[in-house]
């Protein structure tokens, strides 16, 4: 592994070992947890992720074992990062996953921005094997960059969700964002700069640190069992997050380049 910080995560999940590999190891898999990706199976196989809005990642399969355990990275002269995951039976046909991602060297709170991130994403792993296990998913996600810090955008993230600032999880919801369908759901995901939603038929996450973390806001939903086009979804959501935070001018100093380039 490379050197460097290194962020750790344990998740037990109630599937089977040949269901957790699938979905740490194929670009359908990765989808309904994460984002969309493209992998070729095998050491050297190449992997591209869609983070939304032209923001993308490009890497390598590093180590694989298969049904078993997996490695991504940068190159095997220059890995970079690594994500590292490691499947394992449990009794019943549930399985654990081990994840590692380690080489990225920079402060703390990006350490814990990282390890933050990785707890939605499982959270929304275990969410799909609980409740759309085995449905397809259009992924809607878009990112934008924003001067605001971190209360500003999430006083203009309430105001236009039409949701209490107060709501906590567990609490029913019923969010109008303007220009895209209502949302009616539970709140299953709720701490600093996060907001996530369970309905009948989804998983809508509303994410955002503003100025203290990149300048970043994002949108990261998973529809589950529908037909809409993905394109159709993506659109409608990323015109309503850039109406709401309009990317700043490089006058205004936002590390959007530099979150781009990382």
């Amino acid at each position: 592994m490379a050197e460097g910080r290194r962020v750790a995560k344990e998740i037990k999940l109630d599937a089977t070992p040949e269901q957790v590999w699938k979905a740490i190891s194929t670009g359908p898999g990765f989808s309904v947890w994460f984002v969309p990706h493209e992998i070729e199976p095998g050491v050297g196989g190449k992997c591209h992720a869609d983070f939304g809005s032209g923001n993308v990642a490009e890497g390598r399969v590093l180590e694989w074992e298969q049904g078993r355990r997996v490695v991504y990275g940068g190159s095997d002269d220059d890995p970079g990062e690594t994500l590292e995951f490691l499947v394992e039976a449990r009794d019943g046909g549930t399985a654990v996953l081990r994840f590692v991602q380690s080489g990225f060297t920079a402060e703390d709170w990006e350490a814990e921005y990282h390890s933050r991130g990785w707890d939605v994403f499982f959270h929304n792993l275990s969410s799909h094997f609980q409740h759309f296990a085995g449905l397809p998913v259009v992924n809607a996600l878009a990112m934008s960059f924003t001067a605001l810090d971190r209360e500003a955008v999430w006083e203009k993230f309430h105001t236009a969700l039409g949701v209490a600032p107060a709501v906590q999880i567990g609490d029913r919801v019923e969010l109008t964002p303007e220009g895209v369908e209502p949302i009616s759901g539970v709140v299953d995901l709720r701490w600093r700069g996060l907001l996530g939603i369970r309905t009948e038929n989804a998983l809508y996450r509303f994410g955002g640190e503003g100025a203290d973390a990149w300048g970043m806001v994002n949108v990261c939903h998973y529809l589950y069992g529908t037909d809409r086009e993905r394109a159709e979804a993506t659109a409608s959501w990323r015109a309503w997050l850039e109406r709401l935070f309009p990317e700043p001018t490089v006058a205004e100093n936002v590390t959007a380049e530099a979150y781009r380039q990382r």
